[in-house]
């Protein structure tokens, strides 16, 4: 396919004269087969770097995405397009989901979006894996999901390495298969892990500065409760379009309760909500009818506010990849926006409230190992998944920690094999080090944007760099 049509159909499409770099080359990338692996800040314009050579080529690309909103938003926009494209969740109402599946046998698709649950589900494996169904492409949206909740909250991520080949050997006849993940944040560890675990095919990697110059960073010090409102009350811009984030859904109800009892619109946000209740929180955010809303890390993704002002985290993450994911929804419009992250004071002594929380994930993901290892003991040494899944509520999350330590392979999503002593490469589970990295950015005395330039793999920028915006380098000045 000649250049200049591929770029013609962007801008028939979405009405774009030129890519911005590297869209194009990531493009042509994808429409050659090969597999990548792309690291671009929020709002860097992902999405087309996939949707686009989907659409140039026969056949299907499958899109695995982890939240429902986030498949929404970006199947509309394509069907506005008149575009062949769907997604299949278990929000999807029966009727619509029966035709979907009629579609994918009747090869009417282009692009099928998913979660990783919804993938194996035997209603759609059965229509993938069909002989004549054509499939050109495996993307993985979000591709930071995979580290973050693989391992414990969404095993199915774990399994999604075993996709292709299996995939293959019921397609004889098949063309590759290319394999791409996209991400805002990943750092050095992360994409090695999200490499190792899709089995990406010597991949090109495209990976951009996490720095953005207009995006303003401060954290502040706490020792009581109520210092914490004080300070959240204090930097509330009502006029201006905002985000307060808190780590559980009961500090998101408890927080709202109290904002609108001071007069302010705002709205708790959190995965307990039902699904109708989640889309008209966002809807009404997105048009200006609530000043704010109170969320934990479920809400953000693909929901695109330009013109978002100020972003609280009223308690900090755990993890550094989901406090730069979380601030990188601020100022898309290129404005400047601000960063306030609200932490209890060192010691922990006055106010222990984020080490206690710290302490209380340490120590919970540990049990969780440990679990998996006792578990290990009992399960066949190689078997189907379904035959863990009934020996225990935990044996799928088992056997995707046990994969996280390289101890277990997947022959392919649904048959594993544990490895034996002799291939075990001892290792610390990695996100039992990942708090750390997040307590020394809340400590670090040098400049904000350094610290996570560093963190993130571009340490030669990072030398003698000073954004000259944060609270360290205005501290110095």
């Amino acid at each position: 396919m000649d250049w200049w049509q591929v770029r013609d159909r962007a801008k028939a499409i979405w009405g774009y004269d030129q890519f911005r770099p590297p869209q194009g080359e990531i493009i042509a990338c994808l429409l050659q087969g090969k597999d990548a692996l792309v690291v671009l800040p929020t709002g860097g314009g992902k999405s087309l770097c996939f949707q686009l050579p989907a659409l140039l080529q026969q056949g299907l690309t499958l899109v695995v995405s982890p939240l429902v909103a986030l498949m929404e938003n970006q199947v509309q926009e394509l069907q506005q397009h008149q575009l062949a494209a769907a997604s299949f969740h278990s929000e999807v109402p029966r009727g619509q989901q029966k035709k979907i599946l009629q579609q994918l046998e009747k090869q009417q698709l282009r692009l099928l979006y998913l979660s990783p649950e919804s993938l194996f589900s035997p209603s759609i494996w059965e229509r993938l894996i069909a002989p004549r169904l054509m499939i050109n492409g495996l993307i993985l949206d979000e591709a930071h999901c995979l580290v973050q909740w693989g391992e414990t909250f969404r095993p199915a991520y774990r399994r999604l390495g075993g996709v292709r080949q299996a995939l293959l050997t019921e397609k004889p006849d098949s063309n590759p298969i290319a394999v791409a993940a996209f991400t805002a944040t990943a750092d050095p560890e992360a994409c090695e892990t999200i490499e190792s675990c899709l089995r990406l095919n010597t991949p090109t990697y495209f990976q951009q500065s996490p720095y953005r110059p207009n995006l303003r960073l401060k954290v502040k010090q706490v020792c009581t409760p109520a210092q914490r409102k004080q300070q959240l009350l204090k930097f509330i811009q009502p006029q201006q379009a905002g985000l307060i984030y808190a780590r559980s859904r009961s500090v998101t109800e408890t927080l709202s309760k109290w904002l609108k009892e001071k007069g302010y619109q705002s709205a708790a946000y959190h995965a307990g909500l039902s699904a109708t209740e989640r889309r008209y929180i966002e809807q009404q955010w997105l048009t200006g009818n609530l000043q704010f809303v109170i969320a934990t890390s479920a809400f953000g993704m693909g929901i695109n506010k330009a013109n978002l002002r100020w972003v609280i985290h009223y308690q900090p993450p755990l993890l550094l990849s989901e406090y730069v994911q979380e601030i990188g929804r601020g100022g898309r419009d290129g404005k400047i926006a601000y960063a306030l992250t609200l932490v209890s004071e060192p010691t922990g002594l006055l106010y222990p409230e984020d080490k206690q929380r710290q302490r209380y994930f340490i120590q919970k993901l540990r049990q969780q190992y440990q679990k998996a290892q006792q578990l290990r003991k009992q399960i066949p040494k190689e078997g189907n998944i379904r035959t863990v899944e009934a020996m225990s509520p935990q044996g799928l999350t088992t056997l995707s920690l046990l994969h996280s330590i390289g101890e277990l392979e997947w022959l392919n999503p649904f048959y594993y094999r544990l490895l034996p002593a002799s291939e075990i490469k001892q290792s610390t589970p990695k996100l039992l080090t990942q708090p750390r990295k997040m307590e020394a950015y809340l400590r670090t005395q040098n400049c904000r944007w350094q610290f996570l330039l560093r963190e993130f793999g571009f340490k030669q920028e990072a030398e003698n760099f000073r954004c000259g915006n944060c609270d360290r380098c205005l501290s110095q000045m």
